[in-house]
């Protein structure tokens, strides 16, 4: 049985974040990603997860050191003299050049990779508005001006969404919906991969395929 939900749910800013992180940008009415809190290390902040020839496989943005021990995530700078883009780009490419819908949209997803983003949320931002644009997702999508500052009620799952299973917690409202993946045959359906697993592998019908996760009545 379905369930009502709080109109409003804060996010926190992801790289080409998972399935389960798109399913809510099209179950709630109001986003919200927080701007104001402290960068947290190996989350889904600065790295994905794809599926390629050798199976799950982690892609993650050097940020540069500081020496604060906090700082706060809108003023995370990427560590571009690193060859992190080549190595991502390569794997993408490997992992998806034969999947259905790679030619129609690699282009657009590596064109924003390659421009030379200072802060990670912006790059994070410019891949998200071209993924729910590519996705047929129409939303708004609002930032905090401080620490949790979004309207009552919410959910907060700026810290549910996580690539480790330890920290993750449980989500009654998403159950991953099987589909195409390159690599099925060798490696089962692998669930809750990058959005843009989803995307290079079923197209026009990924939007479908999310929506058909979602275990709440959308406002």
């Amino acid at each position: 049985m379905f369930e009502s939900f709080n109109p409003n749910v804060l996010l926190s800013t992801a790289y080409l974040a998972p399935i389960q992180y798109y399913s809510k940008l099209v179950s709630y009415k109001n986003i919200y990603i927080e701007y104001s809190e402290n960068y947290s290390k190996q989350s889904f902040r600065n790295r994905c997860c794809i599926l390629s020839s050798n199976g799950s496989l982690v892609l993650s943005i050097p940020v540069k050191r500081s020496n604060e021990n906090k700082i706060l995530i809108k003023d995370i700078k990427i560590d571009n003299d690193s060859r992190w883009k080549d190595i991502h780009l390569r794997a993408i490419e490997s992992a998806y050049r034969s999947s259905p819908y790679f030619i129609h949209y690699a282009d657009d997803i590596f064109k924003i990779i390659n421009i030379q983003a200072i802060y990670l949320i912006d790059l994070n931002n410019e891949l998200q508005q071209k993924i729910c644009e590519l996705l047929g997702i129409e939303t708004t999508i609002q930032y905090t001006s401080d620490f949790k500052n979004i309207p009552f009620p919410y959910d907060d799952l700026s810290d549910a969404i996580h690539p480790k299973e330890k920290k993750k917690k449980p989500d009654s409202h998403f159950s991953p919906k099987s589909y195409y993946q390159v690599f099925r045959s060798k490696f089962g359906f692998v669930p809750n991969l990058s959005i843009i697993d989803l995307l290079f592998n079923m197209g026009p019908n990924s939007l479908e395929i999310l929506n058909s996760g979602i275990c709440r009545l959308k406002i």
